[in-house]
């Protein structure tokens, strides 16, 4: 096994449920060490810090809001502290709301600061207070989990479309700001059956699969192992790496 002081670290926000956890496992059985972050799901990030320790990896749970930077800023320098470096950041926490499109009166205020805040403003977060050490090692990788929902008008709801299309052109800021030390990226998955994608129903995913390219729907693994693909190559920065089995292709 190689020196523990060698392996890459990597944060994923949202690391402990779903995507997140899927993502963390992905990296932790590659070789890295992985920090899981979490807001609100506690028991759950305990289980994937279980689960990626199994894999070999070092792993520990951080509690904080992405939306909240005094919490962000509390987060790196505790992984960085605890773990002696950062090499990945992923940036996967997300929020949204479940509103038609056509009822603009069902949206309130709160529900865009508080999908803004997250999506948009907790990748800002912790993007500023990581790039430090992102770049110390001239080899970094920021990861934003983005969405299709970024790329056409369909989604949970417009302030979630709008707030993935801003996600989207952080990264790309991002990528030329934290140029040449660090490459930055994003995957847009398309529908997934996760918590969130469960909320459009078995006749939703029936409609999603019989549209989409591949007549399958995309697993987490799948978004996991284009997260890998991206933080073990070194010649891609800016871009936005679509996993949707050909979905947005027919809408």
């Amino acid at each position: 096994m190689a020196d523990r002081s060698e392996r890459r670290v990597a944060l994923v926000t949202g690391g402990g449920t779903g995507l997140g956890r899927a993502i963390s496992l992905c990296l932790a059985e590659a070789g890295m060490d992985v920090a899981v972050n979490y807001s609100r799901s506690a028991a759950e990030a305990a289980e994937t810090v279980e689960a990626a320790c199994a894999l070999g990896a070092r792993a520990e749970a951080y509690r904080a809001d992405v939306a909240r930077e005094d919490q962000v800023a509390a987060m790196i320098e505790g992984v960085v502290g605890a773990f002696g470096r950062l090499d990945v950041l992923v940036s996967n926490a997300g929020a949204t709301t479940f509103c038609p499109f056509e009822d603009l009166e069902a949206v309130s205020e709160a529900d865009w600061d508080a999908i803004l805040g997250v999506n948009v403003k907790g990748t800002w977060f912790c993007a500023r207070h990581a790039a430090p050490h992102l770049r110390a090692r001239g080899a970094g990788h920021l990861i934003t989990i983005s969405s299709t929902a970024g790329l056409i008008t369909f989604g949970s709801s417009i302030p979630y479309c709008v707030s993935k299309a801003a996600l989207i052109h952080l990264t790309r800021c991002l990528a030329r700001a934290l140029a040449p030390e660090v490459q930055v990226n994003s995957v847009a998955p398309g529908y997934l059956d996760t918590r969130w994608g469960r909320r459009f129903g078995e006749e939703g995913m029936r409609g999603f699969v019989a549209r989409s390219a591949l007549r399958r729907v995309p697993t987490v693994e799948d978004v996991a192992r284009q997260v890998l693909t991206l933080v073990t190559g070194t010649s891609s920065t800016g871009q936005v790496y679509v996993v949707d089995a050909g979905l947005t292709l027919a809408l």
